[in-house]
């Protein structure tokens, strides 16, 4: 991705963000002058901030995703079972722009649609291996209530409503009607190695600096902050 067409995202995903009435933490305005005269360490170790991925794929109106981390846990404390063991996170999923099937090896997550259009998940459940078993039904909370779905099911959900998803749940998701703001609540988040995608892709993606950035990625860190 060219950081031009990056920093016009984090533009209009602040904005959209904003319309809804949810307001992203001080640090994320930080310039990255700002953020390397700062005290950054807990952003660096858990991963806080801005995420835009292309997942490599160099399609993201049809192939993406926004996020931000907002709060965070280290996996040392997933493996205490002390401490702080959860995560947020915003994210904006485009109209009928997909964020292909995967599934988490730890992590479980509330999905939430916060605002906005339609929120769709197809569902898969894991085989005995984990990968995806497409004839056995899928058995997810939906706000505190537990739905049974066919293999490959598309779950809508409408602003307000969430899905649980436990780890090893595979599933794809997309805005449909709109855009969608998309809380989640999760524990531990950890993106470099608790995403296995059904596709050969990546998680992040690549930087061609074409102008400076506005805002650090989560990705940019180790480049900028090292």
């Amino acid at each position: 991705m060219k950081r031009s067409h990056v920093n016009e995202i984090l533009k209009e995903a602040d904005a959209f963000i904003r319309s809804f009435g949810y307001i992203l933490p001080p640090f994320a305005y930080l310039s990255p002058e700002e953020m390397k005269a700062t005290d950054h360490s807990l952003y660096v170790e858990r991963s806080m901030g801005w995420d835009i991925t292309d997942y490599g794929q160099g399609k993201f109106d049809e192939l993406g995703l926004f996020l931000f981390t907002v709060r965070n846990g280290i996996a040392a404390d997933l493996k205490k079972g002390t401490g702080m063991l959860y995560a947020e996170k915003i994210m904006i999923s485009r109209d009928m722009q997909i964020s292909p099937m995967h599934r988490h090896y730890l992590k479980a997550e509330d999905i939430i649609n916060r605002g906005g259009g339609k929120l769709v998940l197809e569902l898969f459940a894991p085989d005995e291996e984990g990968k995806i078993d497409r004839v056995k039904d899928v058995v997810v909370p939906i706000d505190g209530r537990m739905k049974t779905f066919s293999a490959g099911s598309c779950v809508r959900l409408d602003p307000g409503e969430s899905i649980t998803l436990m780890p090893g749940v595979w599933h794809k998701f997309w805005g449909e009607e709109g855009d969608v703001l998309i809380g989640e609540v999760s524990t531990v988040n950890d993106d470099r190695t608790d995403n296995w995608f059904e596709l050969d892709i990546g998680r992040f993606s690549t930087i061609d600096e074409d102008e400076a950035p506005l805002h650090l990625l989560v990705s940019d860190y180790e480049k900028y902050l090292a």
